[in-house]
Order: C-alpha cells, then structure tokens, then sequence
C-alpha cells in the first residue's frame, strides 16, 4: 500500500486502498480533527465512499482472527446507517502518525485494545459521514436536513431516495460536523446484533482471503535461516558444500549479525531441504547451557529473597507477622513451564524492492516497530519503506516482538541477496518452537495464615519470573522502580480484599527470550491466585464461590463487575447442586484487558482420567460490539488456556529446546472440552478486551474442579506432570 504523502498521492492511492472510483472519504486529519472530501483534502481516511454505494473502511488494527475486520467496521455501519452487505474491508497503511493505537501512542496492535481503543473513533467517522451526505441531500432536494433518513444505505425525504454513493461526491464538499451525533444505545441496529456475519468469513473460506504465507511475487527467492542451536550463541563458522547441486538451492550467506545464515532457495522446499545440509560452528561461552531444571532451581532460589516488593499497603514483615500468628498455614509451590505461542500460521513475510526502496508484505501487528527496523537494517530513510498489511493465520503475540526479529531477519536477506529480487523469509513449525519467543518460566510460593474460623489473616506471596518489558520500547511506560508490571499484573493489584497482603518480585534470569504471550502475565499470576484460594476454602471449610463473594464485598465498580459474572458463572452452571461421585465443578474470576471473566469447569474423574465435561464462562466487557465474535474470542481464549494447562511446556536440554513439532509439543484436540457456553453480562459501559480475558481464569477453573472431584491439588504445569490423562 503506498503511503499518503500528499493529496494527489491520496487520491491515487484510493484506487487500490480504498477501491476504484472513491468520491468520498471521511476520517481524521492530522490534527485529530474530522474532515472530508477528495483530492483536495490531505486526511487519514477511515471511511470511503464509492459512487456505487460501496462503503470502505481502513481498518487500523489487522485481522489475525480475532475479529477486528469485523468489529471495527460495525461501528463505521451503525453510524453511518449503511447497509452491512455494502460495507468493504482493507486494512491501513503503514502511517504511525495517523492511525495510532491510541492505547500505545503508535500503530499496532495488542493487548486486546483494537475496539477498546477505536470505539468512538469509528463511530464519529461514520456519524460524520452520515452527516454531510445527509446535507448534501437536503441541498439538493430541497428540504430541511430533519427531513432527511438514512436506513440501511438509502437515503430518502420528501418522497425522494437514493443511495450513499449518489450523494457522496456532493457530500466531499460539506465541511463535517466536529462532534456528529451519536447514536444512542436503544437506536443501534448493528451493534449488539448477534447473528452479524464476520467481514473475512467468506474469504477465508474461499481461499481468497491473503496471507503472508500466500504471496508469491515475480522473480521471488525464499529464505530460511540457519539459527543456532542454543539461545545467545554466535556463529563462528559454516560449511555450505553439503547444499551444493541440490536442486533449488541458491545459496546461503552469514547474517551481519552473527546469529545465524540465511539460505535461499527457488521455494521454500529447496530452501529448507539446502538448510539441512549446511554445518555450522557455534560459539556458545554466552550462551544458555543449562537444563530446564536448573533453570527452574534458580528461580527457586531467588523466592528466599525477593528483589521488589510491589506492594506497600502490605510489606513482607506485616504479613509474615499475621502468619505468625495464624491458627493454620496454607501452603504451595506453582511451577509454569516456558510456552510457545504456535500461531497456525508460521511466521511469514516477503520483502520486495520498490522505486523508492522497499515494500513489506506481512501480517504487520507492530507496523511502528517493524517500519523504522526495517528502515535502519537497509539503511533507508522511513519514507522509502512501505508496508502492505495482509490477513495473519493467529499470533498470540509472537508477531509482536519488540525488535521485529523476523521482519529484520527478511531485510537482511533481502540485502545479502543484492537488494533486486524479492525474498519469502519463511520459519517453519521448527524454527516457531527451537528458535523463538516463549511465555517466561515462572514460580510462585504462597503462605496463607487462616484464622480460627477459617478466615484469610494474612498472605505472603512471592514469584520469580523473566521480565519481558525490559529493554524494549515499552519499558518506560510499563516498568516503574525496576519492577515490570507484567510480571505482577493480575497479583498486586488484584481486587480481593485480602488482609496483611505481600508480593515479593525477584527478576529471573535466562538468555531464553520471552515475549508477552497471550493474556501475558496475567497466564500465571491468575492461576497461582485462584488456586491458592481454593486451596484457603478447603483448609477453611468454605464455599469457594461464598469466600470469593466475601472478598469482594464494596462498592468498587471494579468489585461489582467482578461479582456480577462470579453470580452470572455460578448460577449458569448449577453451582451447589449435587454431582455424582467422581465429578466435580471449580470455579475462578479474574479481571485482564478491562474485561471480567468467571469460569466453572465441570470434570468427571475415572482415577486418574479426567474428561472435561462442560465449561461455563460469564463475561463482562462492556457494550457488546459483535456478541458472536466475543463468544468466539471466550471459546478460543479458554480452549488456548487449557490447552497449555494440559500438556504443553518448552523444556531445554544442555540449552536446546526438545520439542521440534506438535507431535511432542500437543496442543488441544476439540473434543477434549464437551461443551462450552459463554454468557455475556449485559451493560452500558465502554467496551473492553475480549481476545485474552477468557484465558487467565480457564485453567485455574479446571485444576480446581479436578480437585472437587477427589483429584490432586495441581501446583505444577502442565497438568499431566501430576499423572493424569484427559480423554
């Protein structure tokens, strides 16, 4: 997509970008105000206009299946008043300065922020829209603009109609209203709507739908890279002879930065077959040689003396003091094993030379990282390097590095090769698990102090964990006085209220690399949470759902919301009611992304085979754009968050990674889960995140019910480290 520089270039560019014949665009100019018009108004456009009543909308957050083609072009819609049949989707161009994520201050996206972030923004852009085609229309007929409607893309008054697109280039002329008017909720007729069809369903089903991995440019080579073996080692030396007459291969030189060679070939076959024939030399006196388990020892040690107390309402000696003097002491050890991601679609991207400089085709999360990376490794200007934004198969956060590893990884090559013929850089599920980005390794320790009556007293809780924020450009937002949010979040600024309450934080260390994964932190801390208190309402004689309830008594929105789908989970799931022997139900609550989730696992238990029976999930996340989108982003996120419970773990050997492939890192069979049921909370509030919330409590509902069903108390991951198999 060619970056708009100037208004002829807008105009040109709208022939491919906002599709052929485009009159009318409206969006923000780059003093965030609404504008609109043609050629003679520089903006960022989020809604165009075509004479045959197509409605484009550049979509700023991209689609990796979570819905944002969807969700953001349904605000556009309601608006607008247009018919969703007439409404067109393309993504936006590389333009960190118009379409920022407005959670980040820069374009990209994560943290499940896309709706969030975007909601009156796109609803303005369509009510502006809808306001100068409406003016455009009175004009022209001669009536007062009250007399004018709009209704599923027809525009009538005065016994007249017509549609969007007869107006619109009347309406390129129209000065829009800085603050349109808005909707009220009882007036929507799209958003809310449950059974609105996805924008990308058709395409993905008929194979139009594009995708990094689906491009295949004139002249184009790919790349593969030969990584080493151990994280933190450097090459010293490769031996290429073995690839030598392979059929395809054409090639293979060390990158500049010593971490690995790059080898080309016709496709990507030839590419991968050449690799595995090229020897290399590693230097490994930096690098990480130690086994999972020392890994793991050391972290241990570190929760003897935690670093940063995080907490200073509750410091360690007050709460020590209260175990002191409890009548009984609740305690456990939670080991979380390195994840990794495993988007179905390995990482993928074709860099290819352009006139200028360069064009990026790829499913860009962080184009104002990838942009400016790419820019510095060819030694380009910002302005030579374009990104054309394409469909991505899942990402869970691995397309969202700080250092845009895998795009960089494709200018090198794309420079080795002489900077002329375009280059696939392609990982495959190999290169996805030996040689990239994983959930940090974790361990929690818990110390509960109970009353006589049962009650919390007191509460020491320390972890050791990789910080993943640290030395990256998000650092000075997310990491105050040496402590990184994300190792903490969803733990020290947790909503019970928990008396003498500590988190102590030591700052594990390793030369494996870590990346926020998804739902981040809030993966462990949740679990070692909802566990824990549990394992205090079993010591304590308690209802897990009556000692949750009690924690979360006030009148802090926060707590409410909580304790709305907390009631919403428990009453959908039949809690209290008798279940045979052998089965049992858990419960967890957690609050991530500005959305509250509850979930009740319902297991039976045959000694040590589990079948999980039924999930129940309650959500709150504010107005519900796309309730068939969220019940999908519920269902992905607690089938994601089980999965890795089960079975998965990253484990290193010597410091090689062991798992190669899916056959020894098993992620999730569908029918593993009977049946899940999500059930959205009603409300008027701003909406929030839906793309991880659902994961964080998921898990800890399911060790909870294993242990309701006269299961063991799981503190270690993956589950079937405590002997158990799922059927």
């Amino acid at each position: 997509m060619t970056l708009i520089t100037s208004r002829r270039g807008f105009l040109a560019a709208s022939g491919t970008a906002l599709g052929a014949g485009a009159v009318l665009t409206v969006g923000f100019s780059t003093k965030g105000l609404l504008a609109a018009g043609t050629q003679d108004v520089v903006f960022n456009p989020f809604v165009s206009i075509a004479e045959d009543g197509t409605v484009t909308v550049v979509v700023k957050h991209f689609e990796m299946g979570q819905g944002t083609s969807t969700g953001l072009p349904t605000l556009v819609a309601e608006e607008l008043d247009a018919d969703w049949d007439q409404i067109a989707v393309t993504f936006a161009p590389s333009d960190n300065a118009r379409y920022a994520n407005l959670a980040f201050g820069a374009q990209g996206t994560g943290g499940s922020t896309a709706i969030a972030n975007s909601f009156m923004q796109y609803r303005q852009a369509g009510a502006a829209a809808r306001a100068v085609l409406v003016e455009a229309a009175a004009k022209t007929w001669g009536l007062d603009p009250a007399e004018i409607s709009v209704e599923k893309g027809v525009i009538s008054g005065g016994g007249k109609s017509a549609g969007l697109g007869d107006f619109a280039l009347a309406a390129s002329s129209l000065t829009p209203p800085q603050e349109p008017l808005l909707k009220s909720p009882e007036a929507f007729t799209l958003i809310g709507k449950a059974d609105l069809p996805r924008k990308d369903s058709r395409a993905k089903t008929d194979g139009s739908a594009i995708f990094a991995t689906d491009l295949h440019l004139p002249g184009m080579v790919t790349a593969v890279i030969l990584r080493a073996p151990r994280f933190g080692a450097t090459l010293t030396s490769f031996d290429a002879s073995g690839a030598e007459g392979q059929s395809g291969y054409l090639g293979a030189q060390a990158l500049t930065t010593g971490t690995g060679v790059a080898v080309f070939g016709k496709d990507t076959w030839s590419a991968i077959q050449a690799r595995q024939a090229i020897t290399a030399e590693w230097d490994f006196s930096q690098a990480e040689n130690r086994d999972t388990a020392q890994i793991l020892a050391d972290h241990q040690a570190l929760l003897e003396n935690p670093q940063f107390q995080t907490r200073a309402e509750a410091d360690q000696q007050t709460s020590e003091a209260a175990l002191a003097g409890a009548a009984q002491v609740v305690e456990a050890e939670f080991h979380f094993p390195n994840l990794a991601h495993t988007p179905m679609e390995p990482l993928c991207c074709v860099i290819a030379p352009t006139d200028q400089g360069v064009k990026i085709y790829d499913g860009a999360q962080f184009q104002a990282i990838t942009h400016p990376t790419v820019a510095a490794v060819l030694g380009l200007p910002p302005s030579a390097v374009e990104i054309e934004t394409v469909y991505a198969g899942g990402s869970f956060g691995r397309r969202a590095t700080p250092n845009s590893d895998y795009q960089a990884e494709a200018a090198m090559a794309f420079a080795l090769l002489g900077r002329k013929t375009p280059v696939k850089l392609a990982w495959t599920r190999e290169d996805d698990l030996t040689g990239g980005y994983y959930r940090p390794l974790a361990v929690h320790r818990a110390k509960i102090g109970l009353d006589g009556e049962g009650a919390i007293a007191g509460w020491d809780h320390r972890l050791a964990v990789k910080p993943i924020l640290k030395g990256t450009p998000f650092e000075s937002m997310l990491v105050h006085n040496g402590i990184d949010h994300s190792s903490i979040e969803g733990l020290s600024d947790t909503f019970y209220g928990l008396p003498a309450f500590s988190v102590g934080l030591s700052d594990g260390e390793s030369q494996v690399p870590v990346l926020w994964w998804r739902a981040v932190g809030h993966t462990h801390t949740a679990y070692a949470m909802e566990v824990s208190l549990d394992m205090a309402a079993e010591a304590g004689g308690q209802d897990p759902v009556d000692l949750r309830l009690a924690l979360l008594q006030g009148e802090d929105k926060d707590r409410q919301r909580l304790r709305g789908v907390l009631q919403l989970a428990a009453k959908a799931a039949d809690w209290g009611t008798p279940l045979p022997e052998g089965k049992g139900r858990g419960i967890a609550v957690h609050k991530s992304f500005g959305s509250y989730v509850a979930i009740v696992a319902e297991v039976a238990r045959d000694g040590d085979e589990v079948a999980i029976e039924r999930i129940v999930c309650a959500v709150d996340c504010g107005l519900a754009v796309n309730p068939d989108v969220i019940k999908a982003q519920m269902e992905g996120g607690i089938g994601y968050g089980i999965s890795a419970a089960l079975r998965e773990e990253i484990t290193l050997a010597g410091g090689e990674v062991e798992q190669l492939n899916f056959p020894d890192y098993e992620i999730l069979r569908m029918g593993t889960i009977g049946t899940i049921e999500v059930h959205i909370q009603p409300s008027t509030e701003a909406p929030t995140g839906v793309g991880e919330p659902g994961l964080p409590p998921s898990a800890p509902a399911l060790a909870n019910a294993i242990r309701a069903a006269g299961g063991p108390r799981i503190t270690v991951l993956p589950m079937t480290k405590s002997g158990l198999f799922f059927s």
